[in-house]
């Protein structure tokens, strides 16, 4: 791919040119590839159909996961989460080993264990990975949805940014059907406790739970704040957040 080193920078199209702006800086490319329709009726290109119609399933099952989880995400989340979460749902979509090339769907894969284990860890922010920020061990109830927490010492069981002076904790309890599209979640309480050495249960048990059926996903997610005069400020807009899904049921 072709940068651009100019003091002009361009973005738009110019003959056969089309300059474009990425986090890798201001790229050019030339107009290539196959006319739409022809990858569309050829038969040449049934491979090729088939590639696009499982990497549309994978991206939609991926999606399906963000929405369900947009509102913890709003705090903790990077800029690549949508293409990371895209990739791991296409490696899930290849344990299908059931339906024909073209059809092997994240819905029909989910149905197995080793399906679950890989969504299973999946973080939300590569900047802040859950397991390098909390060292205490957790337990969670997947009848319940509960997340447990025993004698958390926050200075010496997390990786807090400078400047934090306070944490939060927040879980939440999903249900994701990948066979009919449709999620539900509901979440737990926060609990927010100062970051010093006094050691705390944290039972973080979420309003109920979620309606419908298909994946149970529990979810675990660590906020940092800096309190001043009596208000907490989130650090760096969630930079240092983590968020993370601890387990698949």
């Amino acid at each position: 791919m072709a940068r651009q080193k100019g003091i002009i920078k361009l973005k738009g199209k110019v003959g056969d040119l089309s300059f474009y702006q990425s986090r890798d800086g201001n790229l050019v490319r030339e107009k290539g590839g196959v006319d739409g329709t022809r990858i569309a009726n050829d038969p040449a290109f049934a491979r090729t159909r088939e590639n696009g119609a499982e990497f549309g399933s994978s991206a939609t099952s991926g999606k399906l996961v963000r929405d369900a989880v947009r509102t913890l995400m709003m705090s903790a989340s990077d800029g690549r989460v949508t293409a990371r979460l895209t990739k791991l749902m296409t490696s899930i979509k290849n344990l299908d080993a059931t339906s024909a090339r073209g059809e092997r769907t994240v819905g029909t894969a989910m149905a197995l264990p080793a399906a679950k284990a890989r969504l299973k860890g999946f973080n939300f922010n590569n900047r802040a990975v859950l397991g390098s920020v909390l060292y205490k061990s957790y337990q969670v109830d997947t009848g319940t949805g509960e997340i447990n927490i025993t004698d958390l010492v926050p200075l010496n069981d997390v990786a807090f940014p400078r400047g934090a002076t306070h944490m939060t904790l927040r879980g939440g309890w999903a249900k994701i059907d990948f066979v009919t599209n449709e999620q539900t979640i509901e979440f737990t309480d926060a609990v927010n406790l100062p970051i010093d050495a006094t050691p705390s249960n944290v039972n973080l048990v979420p309003a109920a739970e979620p309606a419908g059926a298909g994946v149970g996903v529990f979810l675990l997610m660590i906020e940092f704040f800096q309190e001043v005069n009596a208000v907490q400020y989130s650090l760096k807009n969630g930079a240092f957040n983590a968020l993370c899904i601890v387990e698949v049921a």
